[in-house]
């Protein structure tokens, strides 16, 4: 973008003037040999309009007498964030910022002066569709400048209720920013916002009807099973749990610090979010037996700028339950072991965390993978390093549930365990554990051989 033209104070964003899909992009129009000409070409050009945005008639759009709408798309967008911040979680901010960004960049106008992708990215995530928190600094003048410019090139909201143009936005939320496909759950989630914030649309009035109700396009069903590669036995757990300790020096405790961080996810089935709010006063640690602990709320990280709070971490609480509802789950000896243990060498944080930094901060994501990929790459053996066994941290919890269903346990009492329903965890936990099907297999043989020899004839009946 040449930031050169713009000098002095910024000027505030204009309202976009209202173009039409058949208009080019760069804005022109085309060269015509007398003045009849160029009526012609002006009204071929909102004849296609009408034709192909369904506004011939006023009264088909559901406005009314006021006429279609004149808002923009990045206007309209920029409302839905403002509208739907307040009370969200802080990663489905994020995500509705995601989703909004990708539907933004696809209704530009190629205008001139054009900034790079990337900066268009930039400041739409960072400042477009975001309500901003404590401690957030003023917009940089890039930054401005960028969103002048997209203020400028959006196209009007109305133009979805083109077919062509709603099914080309569908389509680029398909590929990521280097051209490839994008996960199916990526796709999933941002076509959800684009139908939410279209429902929006039509709540206020602003189109008649859903434009997406007429296009034919469906998103691959994500894998909904774990893959049973990802699953450890008790043995390789143990070596996992064992191999953490290792990693990083013994004064600074890098890996030390999260050996009862991992072991809650094995033994008890936690969640990394919910690991990581665990606290002292939560815990029934007994010397001898059985604890317990009751969870009652989450510490997601979703990024300071999402947050209200300005840290990189939420605070809510449990996964699809009801605000202030919460959950007990049952601890058993070994790993109440290792708590009590970890307790006497680290303390806890101001707030009662049993988990955190050196700093007394809350664990970050980065940490804690960092030290798990070095904690496999010396548990495993090398033929087991390149699979997929265990290969992220919530592959523990995989294993937990895996594991309490093959050792018998009530699918109900597992599902009121790890916080989920008894649907989702035969449908996507029931998994064998790494080479548990040999033992399987061996009780099934042996019924089977059982009868290989023909049964004794019954002896006759006596009177």
């Amino acid at each position: 973008m040449d930031l050169n033209e713009y000098h002095g104070a910024a000027p505030e964003p204009e309202q976009p003037a209202y173009r039409s899909p058949a208009q080019p992009h760069g804005g022109g129009r085309p060269d015509g040999g007398s003045a009849v000409a160029g009526l012609a070409g002006e009204f071929g050009a909102e004849l296609v309009r009408a034709i192909r945005v369904g506004l011939a008639e006023v009264s088909s759009s559901g406005h009314g007498s006021r006429g279609p709408s004149q808002l923009s798309w990045y206007d309209f967008a920029a409302e839905y964030a403002r509208a739907h911040w307040p009370g969200r979680a802080a990663k489905t901010r994020d995500e509705v910022s995601d989703a909004l960004t990708a539907v933004t960049v696809a209704m530009l106008w190629d205008l001139p002066g054009r900034p790079s992708g990337q900066l268009v990215r930039r400041a739409l995530r960072h400042w477009a569709f975001v309500v901003p928190g404590p401690g957030r600094g003023e917009m940089p003048a890039q930054d401005r400048l960028v969103l002048q410019w997209v203020a400028k090139a959006s196209r009007p909201l109305v133009d979805l209720n083109d077919p062509v143009l709603a099914r080309d936005v569908l389509e680029s939320l398909r590929r990521k920013l280097d051209g490839g496909e994008a996960a199916v759950e990526t796709m999933r989630r941002k076509r959800k916002v684009l139908v939410h914030a279209l429902h929006y649309a039509v709540e206020r009035g602003e189109l008649g009807s859903h434009p997406l109700k007429r296009i034919r396009w469906r998103v691959p069903k994500p894998a909904v099973t774990v893959d049973p590669r990802v699953v450890a036995n008790p043995h390789q757990a143990r070596d996992l749990l064992d191999a953490v300790s290792y990693v990083g020096g013994y004064r600074r405790a890098r890996g030390r610090r999260l050996v009862g961080f991992f072991a809650g996810m094995y033994y008890a089935g936690l969640r990394p979010e919910e690991a990581v709010a665990v606290a002292l006063p939560d815990c029934r640690l007994p010397t001898t037996g059985w604890g317990r602990l009751i969870l009652h709320r989450t510490r997601p990280q979703a990024g300071k700028r999402w947050t209200d709070t300005g840290e990189f971490h939420d605070e809510r609480g449990l996964k699809n339950r009801p605000p202030g509802e919460t959950r007990v789950v049952p601890l058993p000896p070994h790993l109440v072991a290792m708590w009590r243990e970890h307790v006497a060498t680290f303390g806890t944080a101001d707030d009662g965390r049993l988990f955190f930094t050196e700093q007394g901060r809350i664990i970050s994501y980065g940490t804690y993978h960092r030290v798990w990929h070095e904690s496999r790459d010396l548990a495993l053996p090398p033929a087991l390093t390149g699979t997929p066994l265990a290969k992220r941290p919530y592959d523990l919890r995989h294993s937990a549930l895996s594991t309490w269903l093959c050792a018998g346990a009530d699918p109900a009492e597992v599902a009121q365990r790890a916080g989920n329903s008894v649907e989702v965890l035969l449908t996507r936990y029931a998994k064998c554990l790494y080479d548990r099907q040999s033992i399987n297999n061996q009780r099934i043989e042996g019924l089977l051989s059982s009868y290989d020899q023909p049964p004794e004839p019954d002896e006759p009946f006596e009177v």
